[in-house]
């Protein structure tokens, strides 16, 4: 890594050539990006995938224009320059990252990625004295500036106010289906599930090491369960409800993390301290339920509250009775 970056071209260091090269590159670059987002939403989402269709003829427009000039200027031979080469210089986002953040953030990338392409030719204006290489790399980011209204032309020819609200409104429920629902349920699991076995041993021993390792193996094991569970029960295909695999890392994390927020606190060795803090945490996390159900499954909050609050409250006293006696 160290080495890559050592041999990295600082971008003053560019000929006009070379920035020429690398701009062409850079189009090419977006161009499949924005392809690539086309074919991940043409199922779900038709008309945004219209959108980056045209913004992808777009960027191959843009590629023949600087080709011609290239050639023109310096030739057929263009030499082979890409962003990793040229240190400080903007880097695109993975598109499987950008992809599972869902539609929105994919808008937004976009977006993005046109600002960043206008800044770099504007940079590259500034750092050229020949008057013709400024001209063209002026045009080039006045071009660049013309993309956002580009995409928002194109917006509106194909993601119409009520294309856009149904797309939102299924990327929404995508977004709830697939991350949300499976979450929240292994934050119940890991929560709820554990706080029997963590407390009984807490005050049948009295004991803050057995404690943690009796809450750890608790939470990691009901954490891969639950993974394990929520992945090979549904495949998504008919459901709707997304990949199993993420649903499986939703919930099995969760799961996890709802375990081990009361089993932690039993890493301090005064027991008082540890079994007060890991009380106050689980009032937290059940709390922490109760919102997320009442935000994003619309649950009422007092049937969230007695669903969740209540029944921790039981299984908690649950554990302590049996632990106590």
């Amino acid at each position: 890594m160290l080495s890559a970056t050592l041999y990295r071209r600082r971008f003053s260091d560019l000929s006009e050539q070379e920035i020429l090269a690398l701009a062409i590159s850079n189009e090419e670059d977006d161009a499949r990006i924005y392809r690539q987002y086309a074919e991940h939403l043409r199922d779900e989402f038709p008309s945004s995938a219209k959108v980056f269709d045209g913004m992808a003829e777009e960027e191959d427009e843009h590629r023949r224009l600087l080709i011609e000039a290239h050639k023109a200027r310096f030739g057929d031979v263009i030499p082979l320059i890409r962003r990793e080469h040229v240190a400080g210089f903007y880097a695109r986002r993975p598109i499987w990252l950008v992809e599972n953040l869902g539609l929105e953030t994919i808008r937004a990338e976009a977006r993005e990625m046109e600002r960043q392409a206008e800044q770099f030719y504007r940079k590259a204006a500034d750092r050229t004295s020949d008057a013709n290489t400024r001209k063209l790399l002026g045009d080039l980011a006045a071009a660049e500036a013309d993309h956002a209204h580009t995409a928002s032309d194109l917006e509106a020819k194909h993601l119409d106010d009520t294309a856009r609200e149904t797309e939102d409104e299924a990327a929404h429920r995508q977004f709830i289906l697939t991350w949300v629902q499976p979450g929240l349920a292994g934050l119940m699991d890991g929560s709820v599930s554990t706080l029997a076995p963590i407390f009984a041993t807490a005050f049948a021993t009295q004991d803050t090491h057995t404690t943690f390792l009796v809450g750890l193996a608790a939470s990691v094991g009901a954490g891969i369960s639950m993974g394990f569970t929520e992945a090979a029960s549904d495949d998504g295909e008919l459901s709707g409800r997304g990949s199993p695999v993420k649903r499986g890392f939703a919930s099995g994390i969760m799961t996890t993390l709802g375990g081990l927020g009361h089993a932690l606190p039993y890493l301090i060795t005064d027991f008082w301290t540890a079994t007060t803090i890991a009380i106050l945490v689980v009032f937290v996390e059940l709390w922490a339920i109760v919102w997320i159900q009442n935000r994003f499954m619309q649950t009422p909050f007092m049937r969230a509250t007695l669903q969740v609050v209540v029944g921790g409250a039981l299984v908690f006293a649950a554990g302590a009775i049996i632990g106590g006696g």
